[in-house]
């Protein structure tokens, strides 16, 4: 549980150390990602899986995730 703390500290810092000067669907993609590899580290941890395999789908999934909030909100303009 220890490894998934720091991966997660790790996952949130650059997440959010990086948005600057970023348009607004990189921005959402980019935290959609920081936030799923978050809780893909937390939800393998807990079950026993593989922290780094989780990491990678969860920070896909909040890509697209981010993205998809991104046209949405486009359409909605």
């Amino acid at each position: 549980m220890r490894h998934a703390a720091i991966a997660l500290a790790l996952a949130g810092s650059l997440g959010l150390s990086a948005c600057s000067g970023l348009g607004d669907r990189d921005q959402k993609m980019l935290s959609g990602a920081a936030i799923g590899a978050g809780v893909g580290v937390v939800g393998t941890a807990v079950t026993g899986g593989c922290i780094s395999c989780g990491a990678v789908i969860g920070g896909l999934v909040g890509t697209g995730a981010g993205y998809i909030l991104h046209e949405n909100d486009e359409r909605r303009k």
